[in-house]
């Protein structure tokens, strides 16, 4: 986003810094939005942090450890099946 509009703050005793708040408007920043800090050669560097943090599929994939053979996809369609029948019934008018 080039814009050629310079906005200035002040460090604080404490290390703080007020966002002006015609960039936290743009960015949609409101009190309590995480961001990350990043240090680069042309100076400092402010990104919305992610929701959630990246995960990797051998992280997951074990956190429901299952005894026994496992499923075959037949079989756990007929659970999802099972399990989502009574949901429809309830949602019926």
């Amino acid at each position: 986003m080039a814009n050629p509009e310079r906005l200035v703050t002040t460090v604080s005793t404490k290390g703080q810094v007020t966002l002006p708040s015609a960039i936290r408007k743009r960015r949609q920043w409101g009190a309590g939005t995480r961001l990350l800090v990043e240090d680069t050669p042309e100076g400092v560097l402010l990104r919305s942090a992610p929701a959630f943090a990246a995960t990797r599929s051998e992280d997951v994939f074990a956190s429901l450890p299952h005894s026994g053979k496992p499923k075959t996809l037949k079989e756990m369609d007929a659970g999802v099946l099972a399990a989502a029948r009574p949901v429809r019934t309830t949602l019926k008018p």
